[in-house]
């Protein structure tokens, strides 16, 4: 099978020499290149490449060039491409993961990189088409069938806070905002408990996706939890609670798309 591939990345050296090796692999077929988040959101959108390779830790940081571009994917497409980070350092390596890439390469990319991605594409290939024809019989269900449609069905995310040996599980769909303090956050739940994560709210804005979406410097809001937006006072409504949060025109982006959302689930406009 082939896979379309676009590369993400600020330094057009890099870019060349991933392109170079991509070019000696006949499954791979090269679409184009950007060098900066917004000319790769808009590349993305109209190619729907299969393939992402994307720098996470830009030399020139006006590019905007991180995870959060993943998190931008998930408001337009259903299917996600699959995310290949190449970047110089390791330290992001927990982060991505969180993301469910699909793989990390370490830069200066090598050939061996290329042979096992292309390897693992192959196997992951496989792997969907078994569960596929499994999935697709239309015979009485049989209790394989049955084990395989429970293991694909998605959980809610868990998040573990952990301090000093205690791990705290909080189900996301409790969650309501998140509130930056200084170096660490303040996690607002439905039952109007507050708990507090020794990380900085910049680190969950990068773990998280929809429906956390980030909508001033000071908070993370849960869209599952608002009741109300109202633009003109720029404010959010937390249900059942009285609690309004603010938000930013800087992040005002972020807030259409939250309308959007909401017009586009069973929705009734009067």
């Amino acid at each position: 099978m082939n896979y379309s591939y676009i590369i993400i990345d600020d330094d057009p050296e890099s870019v060349l020499k991933t392109k170079a090796i991509a070019d000696s692999f006949s499954e791979l077929h090269f679409i184009g290149t950007a060098h900066n988040y917004a000319d790769a959101l808009d590349l993305i959108l109209e190619h729907t490449p299969k393939l992402i390779f994307l720098e996470i830790d830009p030399a020139d940081k006006k590019s905007d060039l991180s995870l959060n571009l993943i998190n931008a994917l998930y408001r337009y497409l259903d299917h996600i491409p699959k995310i290949i980070i190449t970047t110089s350092k390791k330290d992001f390596a927990f982060e991505a993961i969180q993301y469910e890439v699909t793989d990390y390469l370490i830069k200066p990319l090598k050939n061996i990189d290329f042979i096992k991605l292309t390897l693992k594409l192959k196997k992951n290939r496989c792997d969907e088409e078994i569960v596929l024809i499994q999935s697709s019989n239309t015979e009485e269900s049989t209790p394989l069938t049955k084990t395989v449609e429970t293991t694909n069905k998605k959980k809610n995310l868990v998040l573990c806070i952990k301090s000093y040996g205690d791990h705290r599980y909080i189900d996301s769909k409790d969650i309501c905002f998140f509130q930056a303090d200084n170096n660490s956050t303040d996690i607002h739940l439905s039952n109007g408990e507050v708990i507090t994560a020794f990380k900085t709210l910049k680190h969950f804005e990068a773990v998280l996706t929809n429906p956390f979406i980030r909508i001033h410097n000071s908070y993370i809001i849960n869209r599952n939890h608002i009741s109300r937006i109202h633009t003109g006072n720029s404010l959010c409504y937390i249900k059942n609670t009285s609690i309004k949060l603010p938000f930013s025109k800087s992040y005002k982006k972020n807030i259409d798309f939250i309308i959007s959302d909401f017009s586009n689930d069973n929705y009734l406009e009067i």
